[in-house]
Formats: structure tokens, C-alpha cells, sequence
């Protein structure tokens, strides 16, 4: 009988183990609505995008930072030598400032990791197949 709970319990935790990246993926449907109307004011993203207030967003996990033709970045972001993987986007969103000192990007951030899921799974689904 022991050893059926003790099955049973770590059957459960490898559930829930397993189930952990599916629940970190986000909503990009959800992302979309957050980006129109927290970052849609300055960037743009999608089959017309291109720099405005700031660059465009098209393809933004794993290009290196301040490289779009199309923006004139600050010279931090230029220089920054920032790769946009998932987990730097991340912390980025959250506090811009922190990742890189010295960006105009005037943003106060966003500490809801579910909101910050939810723009990178959106922002995931303009990246090139």
C-alpha cells in the first residue's frame, strides 16, 4: 500500500513538472491585446511594421540588439551587445533601464510575469519560420 501512495504521489509531481513549460508559454492572444495597448503607441509589429517612435518588432528573439535599419537607436542600445533571447525580452519588459542603462525607451516596465508571458508568446508569433 506504500508503495502505490508513494507511485501515486510522484506520478502527480512529474504531472505537474511535465505540465510547468505549457503554463509558461503565455497567451498570445492575450499578448496581442496587452501589446495594442501598452506597446502599439511606439512600435509596431506584422506585415507593414517599421520603425516610428521606436523600431519595429518583427523577429525580435535572437536578433542582437539596436541592429534594425530602420530606427535610430540610442547609442547604449547600439552598444549594449544584447542578444533579444526569450529570458532577456523578459527582463526587459519588466525593467528596461535595468537591462540596459542609458536606452530612450521611456517605459515604467511590467512586473506581472503572466502579462510579460503573454507579450513574448505574442511577439512570438512574428518571428521567421
Amino acid at each position: 500500500m506504500k508503495h502505490a501512495a508513494l507511485l501515486t504521489c510522484a506520478l502527480t509531481l512529474m504531472a505537474g513538472l511535465s505540465s510547468a513549460p505549457l503554463l509558461a508559454a503565455g497567451d498570445a492572444e492575450a499578448g496581442g491585446k496587452l501589446f495594442s495597448k501598452t506597446c502599439g503607441g511606439c512600435h509596431s509589429i506584422g506585415a507593414n511594421a517599421r520603425g516610428g517612435f521606436g523600431p519595429e518588432l518583427n523577429g525580435i528573439i535572437g536578433r542582437p540588439a539596436g541592429t534594425t535599419t530602420d530606427y535610430q537607436y540610442s547609442d547604449a542600445m547600439k552598444n549594449s551587445g544584447v542578444v533579444w533571447t526569450r529570458e532577456k525580452l523578459a527582463a526587459y519588459i519588466e525593467a528596461p533601464k535595468k537591462v540596459v542603462s542609458g536606452t530612450r525607451m521611456i517605459f515604467w516596465g511590467i512586473s506581472d510575469p503572466e502579462k510579460i508571458e503573454n507579450l513574448l508568446a505574442y511577439l512570438e508569433t512574428f518571428q521567421p519560420h
